[in-house]
């Protein structure tokens, strides 16, 4: 087995042992002025999110990372929420009853649904696990709602989880993106000596095309002695009609407009820096 680092190839011993983590949050923001029109948009972005649709990108997320998905058990909520369990494999398949097996034992809606996580998504590696969870939320008082995003990806061996960023942001309508990657354990190259890392990485930006990061403020912390590796993004574009919902947006004066757009970008200044903000210091 070998892998290129740093400009020279390494030859390891036995099976790769190093657990490669991502774990990311995006953020959907939406400005509805009614309470109903907030639920309404809750149950549209279910809708637009649920099992069926999450199940497809777990799907080509395995795709992408070069593992294989071996089966797969969904379920949707009411009033809302979903969850899907993806038991995924780098080898040969699984036998067909043990398949079987794995959907016999897939957990049942609970008869109060309401305690049930808005969704859930598990995917299953032989050695790895994909997690993708999500989380709507609104205030009557202030008319925004969000729809939160919550992927972990955890790999070993030679497949990673960095080749799924691109089409993972691209999933969704992503206004802000938290992002940690770090890299555990080692392996060892041929003459026993320890492997840390098996792969190049300065930052997480380095696996994300340019053409996405143009669309953000980013910030980034890098931790390389531990390989650990934490982005901020933040769409730099805010259009203030690509965050209304509901009928009643439409007859918007400009002066409530203006007022709504300010507080749109201190919304999502705050969900970036992840606390509370002082709305008139901008502090």
């Amino acid at each position: 087995m070998t892998k290129r680092l740093k400009g020279r190839t390494l030859k390891l011993e036995g099976f790769n042992n190093l657990t490669k983590s991502i774990s990311f949050n995006i953020y959907d923001i939406c400005y509805a002025r009614s309470r109903e029109s907030q639920l309404e948009y809750l149950e549209y972005v279910d809708e637009e999110y649920n099992s069926e649709r999450l199940e497809g990108i777990v799907e080509n997320v395995t795709r992408i990372i070069n593992a294989k998905l071996v089966s797969v058990s969904t379920q949707d909520y009411d009033p809302r929420g979903a969850s899907v369990v993806a038991l995924i494999n780098e080898g040969s398949p699984v036998a067909e009853e043990h398949i079987k097996s794995e959907h016999a034992q897939a957990p049942q809606p609970h008869e109060n649904s309401k305690s049930i996580p808005p969704s859930l998504i598990v995917g299953h590696l032989d050695k790895s696990h994909i997690a993708i969870h999500t989380y709507p939320e609104y205030h009557h008082l202030t008319g925004f709602t969000s729809f939160r995003v919550d992927i972990d990806i955890s790999t070993c061996g030679m497949i990673s989880p960095l080749s799924a960023l691109n089409y993972l942001i691209e999933s969704f309508d992503s206004e802000v993106v938290i992002i940690d990657y770090r890299v555990r354990g080692f392996t060892r190259d041929h003459r026993g000596h320890k492997v840390f890392i098996d792969h190049d990485i300065s930052s997480i930006q380095d696996y994300i095309d340019h053409e996405i990061l143009d669309r953000y403020i980013t910030y980034d912390i890098n931790i390389l002695s531990d390989y650990n590796f934490h982005t901020k993004m933040r769409k730099k574009e805010i259009r203030l009609k690509d965050f209304l919902f509901g009928d009643e947006v439409t007859s918007l004066n400009l002066k409530e407009k203006e007022r709504i757009k300010r507080e749109l970008v201190h919304e999502i200044q705050e969900i970036f820096e992840c606390r509370n903000l002082n709305m008139h210091s901008g502090t």
